[in-house]
């Protein structure tokens, strides 16, 4: 039979090789670009939002010799390359400037892309940051919806089940039952809404290990992730796994022909990273270290909120501006129009933001108009 010839596997293992695998998606000359439009690349906007992020951290921070940006799953360098043309543009202080103690990395698997700004550190993980971690803002757009993950059914008698996929083709059935710590996972950030089969899960336990990695590496500061999210009162009774290739929804098939997303459990990802500060705090508790005080709790936003907290504006320019002048109405209006994208609830404007700092100082960012 053709299934006894399959080659079946669970979904975090399929999806690891077809994103990340020598041939994987993410592995392709064309680079996430070239199948889907992220905040990123739909305006300069995003970046200049960013880059007044940074700069609010590094006030926060009391402007430190050195001030990094960590860009978690960085595709082709593109927020970097775009704050560091924003950064310029901050206001000025008096010793040296923001860009001149500005240290970029880009941690991304994919191969540095030729023709980058040799600024940015290009890393292959977390474990290449400084040792000791960094002093600033790390920043994760849609990194975590990336980060393979199993998936689960429930069966005929309600049972959570592993679902194991054939690479090949994207076929599936159901494997054992799912245990140990992806079951205490489900057990406390996915219960099943009663016990009818077919219910399904993305199990999001290495999502949280991921990011409380990326909370460890921010020795003080800020670390952020943005994401497509649901929370556990309301989480989708049928999974949100998809795959899209060329701006399309396309069948998830872990062959390495289209990119493999689900949305993400940022509460569970915040817990995480919580803990993983706490934990940091008790081993380092000694008073000289920044992680000696007391640990924030992260904050959740809406997109469009952070953006408008950090300045993006998508109210159309006045109309009087037309006649006085006109090439300038144009710009405004065109720029209006990306701010309006990002802002969008029903659009990239629902993604939300999980602010998680790891000092006091930088606790309640992003504030509007706060000062030096």
């Amino acid at each position: 039979m053709a299934s006894e010839t399959r080659n079946w596997l669970g979904w975090r293992a399929a999806t690891e090789h077809a994103l990340y695998g020598p041939e994987g998606f993410f592995r392709r000359t064309e680079g996430p670009a070239g199948h889907f439009r992220t905040s990123v690349h739909a305006s300069h906007r995003y970046a200049r939002a960013v880059a007044e992020l940074l700069g609010r951290v590094d006030r926060a921070l009391g402007h430190p010799d050195e001030l990094a940006l960590v860009d978690m799953g960085a595709g082709r360098g593109e927020l970097l390359t775009g704050v560091l043309g924003c950064v310029a543009d901050l206001p000025a202080r008096p010793g040296p400037r923001l860009g001149e103690r500005l240290r970029p990395y880009a941690v991304e698997r994919a191969p540095r892309p030729p023709g980058l700004d040799p600024r940015i550190g290009w890393l292959g993980d977390l474990g290449e940051l400084p040792s000791g971690g960094v002093e600033g803002l790390l920043f994760a757009n849609e990194w975590l919806d990336n980060v393979p993950v199993d998936v689960a059914e429930t069966d005929a008698d309600g049972a959570w089940r592993r679902v194991l996929v054939a690479p090949e083709d994207g076929a599936e059935r159901l494997g054992g039952p799912v245990g140990g710590a992806d079951a205490d996972w489900l057990a406390r950030w996915w219960p099943p809404v009663g016990h009818e089969p077919g219910l399904r899960a993305e199990i999001g336990r290495p999502r949280d290990e991921a990011w409380a990695e990326a909370v460890r590496a921010v020795r003080s500061g800020l670390a952020v992730a943005v994401d497509y999210a649901h929370e556990r009162g309301a989480r989708p009774l049928f999974g949100t796994l998809a795959g899209f290739r060329e701006g399309r929804e396309v069948r998830p098939v872990p062959d390495g022909s289209c990119d493999l997303t689900s949305h993400v459990a940022l509460d569970a990802c915040a817990a995480a990273g919580a803990s993983a500060l706490r934990g940091a705090a008790a081993h380092r508790a000694l008073g000289d270290s920044p992680l000696a005080d007391s640990v924030l709790d992260p904050v959740a936003l809406p997109q469009r909120d952070a953006l408008r907290a950090l300045g993006v504006d998508g109210r159309r320019p006045p109309l009087a501006l037309a006649s006085s002048d006109p090439a300038a109405y144009i710009r405004a209006l065109s720029g209006a129009g990306e701010a309006a994208e990002l802002l969008d609830p029903a659009g990239l404007g629902g993604f939300t933001w999980l602010l998680q700092p790891t000092v006091p100082a930088c606790g309640g960012l992003p504030t509007p108009g706060d000062q030096d």
